[in-house]
């Protein structure tokens, strides 16, 4: 049984079936290279597949790490990993409905007939039923399954449908929003020595890595609010805490650059990625540079979400508010032409859609702004109440 995700009841409810129908016993078979952004580390994956190992009988099931990078290649990618099991000596594998599909639509129910994948339904096992012949390993295709509760067990998709049972589905991406917001995993989904192992990989919100990043024209006050809310994380304590201003990033790690587009990207990507590795190791980065472009703070974006939660703060302070204060008279110098591509004068700044927060800094002051944002983070469950 070859896998690059933890398993739980489920997977374990299918390997024992398949064992008992060839009677023989169970190679737990998972790849331990590289999978998709987001996936769990293989460390953590590795503790959860040893904690359900417990939920076997003595000496059935065997635990082997395979050094193999998922390619995500849907049919071809199941019959590489078929002779590769082949190769390993087993008689026979098991492939599931979306064996090494891409992560397109991957966490909705898997019967769903809106389903949007790459490839078709139990590609994969069609593509393999078609090269049969020419494997000496035996295919075990498995058909989507649900739990349904009437039961208690889980049943094919076919079956629930034939006989107008009701069924629910609990996805992985649902069992991560509820470890990150610290709520109970059902006990019919997973074991509870493996949803420890996952608590520690999926800490509560106010535990793991975080980024603040500030976005706004010149002298919308970015830096004020980054540095009061600095302060104010730094006082609760609970986790690291480190300021990523831009003057101060542009003096020490960007002091080679100038205001170019393609240095404006470059300084920016500096910053996400030091902000990722803090958010990695779960810590707080707080970022303050102007980052006028949307593609530019989607890379950032991209760049941290696959270690913890990112969180746009738009300072929406207008030009012209922004120009009235002006304490670097960085403005003035603009207007009069001495500083090219000057952001807001003559280059443009691209207002985000969808910031997860906007913050008008005009008829407040910096305190009551600061306060809107550290209450935000309370209300979203990042801060401990």
């Amino acid at each position: 049984f070859q896998t690059s995700k933890p398993m739980h009841r489920l997977q374990r409810d299918i390997t024992l079936q398949a064992a008992k129908d060839i009677q023989g016993h169970i190679l737990l078979h998972p790849t331990v290279g590289m999978t998709k952004p987001g996936d769990l580390h293989y460390y953590a994956r590795v503790h959860c597949y040893q904690a359900i190992r417990h939920y076997y009988p003595q000496n059935l099931a065997m635990l082997s790490l395979l050094p193999l990078a998922m390619r995500m290649a849907g049919p071809r990618e199941a019959l590489w990993h078929a002779i590769v099991s082949q190769n390993y000596g087993c008689s026979h594998m098991i492939i599931g409905p979306k064996h090494a599909y891409p992560p397109v639509g991957a966490d909705s129910p898997a019967n769903n007939p809106e389903q949007s994948t790459f490839y078709a339904p139990y590609a994969s096992q069609e593509l393999l039923e078609e090269y049969r012949g020419d494997l000496d390993i035996e295919i075990t295709p498995v058909e989507a399954m649900r739990y349904v509760p009437a039961k208690d067990r889980f049943l094919p998709a076919s079956a629930i449908e034939s006989e107008g049972m009701d069924a629910i589905d609990y996805t992985d991406a649902q069992m991560k929003k509820d470890l990150s917001q610290g709520e109970e995993i059902p006990a019919w989904f997973s074991f509870p020595e493996v949803v420890r192992e996952l608590r520690k990989a999926y800490p509560p919100r106010s535990r793991q890595g975080l980024t603040l990043f500030f976005t706004g024209l010149s002298g919308s006050g970015k830096s004020t609010l980054a540095k009061i809310i600095y302060a104010k994380l730094l006082e609760a304590g609970g986790r690291p805490v480190t300021l990523l201003d831009g003057d101060v990033v542009r003096l020490n790690l960007s002091s080679e650059l100038g205001f170019s587009r393609e240095h404006r990207f470059l300084n920016v990507n500096r910053i996400g990625f030091v902000a990722s590795e803090i958010t990695k190791n779960r810590g707080v980065a707080i970022c303050a540079p102007i980052a006028p472009y949307t593609q530019m703070r989607r890379s950032v974006r991209e760049m941290i979400e696959p270690h913890g939660d990112f969180i746009e703060i738009h300072v929406a302070t207008s030009l012209d508010a922004c120009e009235a204060r002006d304490r670097k008279g960085l403005y003035a110098k603009a207007r009069r032409g001495e500083i090219p591509e000057f952001t807001g004068i003559s280059d443009p700044y691209e207002i985000p859609e969808q910031p997860e927060l906007r913050v008008d800094t005009e008829g407040l002051t910096p305190m009551e702004a600061a306060q809107d944002i550290y209450l935000y983070l309370l209300r979203e469950g990042y801060l401990d109440s």
